[in-house]
């Protein structure tokens, strides 16, 4: 085979079943592992009690168990607890985080349209609103003077700016 060339598939498959039969021994290895470990653990912090003796050394052995019971119930409780307690920093410390990372606003880009549009894509299709600016505007007429371009009096020139000037000092 040169350099370039890919194993062969039976070599992968061969391959592949020695890797999954050795994962399958160390599973089970860890398996074997705990059980001991648990044995162990079991045979050193609760020994087997005496169950052949008289009525009240069974309930004195039942008294011990349940004040064992007790006490592992409060230290399993304090566990929870503590637990809970750092979940919520952490929660807290994520916010924290968040508020000082900030939010960035995206660029914004630039859209060429009508109001009309605008009008239709925020009140959706049903709506039908026309933005006709124009339509709503005060109707102004304009007055139309005519002016004398003859090169008459100069008199009578002067008397029509003054009239204008008293229409603009009244309104």
């Amino acid at each position: 085979m040169s350099d370039g060339k890919k194993m062969t598939s039976s070599r992968r498959h061969h391959l592949k079943s020695l890797m999954l039969q050795i994962a399958a021994n160390w599973i089970e290895q860890e398996k074997k592992d705990i059980t001991a470990a648990k044995e162990t653990y079991m045979a050193e912090n609760c020994p087997a009690p005496e169950v052949s003796g008289d009525q009240a050394a069974l309930m004195e052995i039942c008294k011990k168990l349940h004040q064992a019971i007790d006490k592992i119930d409060d230290e399993r409780y304090d566990a929870e607890s503590k637990v809970q307690k750092a979940d919520k920093e952490i929660e807290d410390l994520k916010l924290k985080v968040v508020e000082l990372a900030g939010v960035k606003k995206p660029a914004l880009k630039k859209v060429r349209m009508s109001a009309d549009a605008m009008l239709q894509a925020l009140l959706g299709g049903k709506h039908k609103v026309t933005m006709d600016l124009r339509a709503n505007l005060k109707q102004v007429k304009k007055e139309v003077k005519e002016e004398n371009t003859e090169a008459g009096d100069w008199r009578k020139n002067i008397e029509d700016k003054v009239d204008r000037k008293k229409m603009f000092e009244t309104s």
